[in-house]
């Protein structure tokens, strides 16, 4: 028992290190969270009361009732924090979705309800219609550039992102592929791009990480959808 507990620990202490920015966890909850860190795919057991989380209720009635998909929410929190509503960042980031202070400021909610797990994810709902509809995207627009531009602006930040789409536009691209932004957004690392007098928001190092997060969470909701109806 005692080696299996150390194991467990040790474990805890490799994750909590590699992921960065998220490494700070409540002490009351951690005994918790070690258990729902056993594995990476925790969130997939073969057998339970649930298709992806413990959380699936909550994330079906919050998402459906405001006109989201259940399993792509569920696809977010898991590459966010693999379901552990405990986290904060470096950066101020809290709970299951990884919700900023001033989001929640932003929505009227008190900083201080970002740790309540219903708020925190009506949070992420709300945030996601929000980057919807102020990138004001015609019909035309796949549904996969759609998603690929929202979840990049989620996980970037809007403003860099709609300064991506301003210069695809000024180059003659389509600000709405998300093809065509993805490489704008990488080159808002070269001043000879972030100086341009388009981009309002300045340089961007982010590329790499928003690139794979948009990635990732596109496949492994498409994985969520293969295994449970919405």
């Amino acid at each position: 028992m005692l080696k299996k507990t150390l194991l467990v620990v040790s474990f805890f202490s490799i994750f909590t290190f590699l992921s960065g920015t998220r490494d700070r966890i409540d002490a009351t909850t951690r005994s918790s969270v070690l258990l729902a860190a056993d594995f990476e795919d925790n969130s997939l057991l073969p057998e339970g009361e649930y298709a992806i989380s413990t959380y699936d209720n909550l994330f079906r009635n919050i998402s459906e009732r405001e006109g989201n998909d259940w399993r792509l929410l569920s696809a977010i929190a898991y590459h966010e924090t693999r379901f552990m509503p405990a986290l904060e960042s470096k950066q101020g980031a809290r709970g299951i979705m990884q919700i900023m202070p001033s989001v929640a400021r932003q929505f009227g909610v008190e900083v201080e309800k970002l740790t309540d797990l219903k708020t925190n994810i009506w949070l992420a709902n709300r945030l996601l219609n929000e980057l919807e509809q102020i990138m004001q995207f015609p019909a035309s627009v796949s549904a996969e550039d759609r998603l690929s531009l929202v979840l990049a602006a989620y996980n970037g930040g809007i403003g860099h992102v709609n300064d991506a789409r301003r210069l695809a536009r000024a180059h003659g691209e389509n600000h709405n592929s998300w093809e065509a932004v993805s490489r704008y957004l990488a080159l808002k690392s070269d001043p000879a791009y972030y100086e341009h007098e388009v981009v309002r928001n300045g340089r961007f190092v982010g590329y790499g990480q928003t690139a794979a997060y948009v990635e990732n969470v596109r496949d492994r909701y498409a994985r969520y959808c293969r295994r449970v109806a919405r």
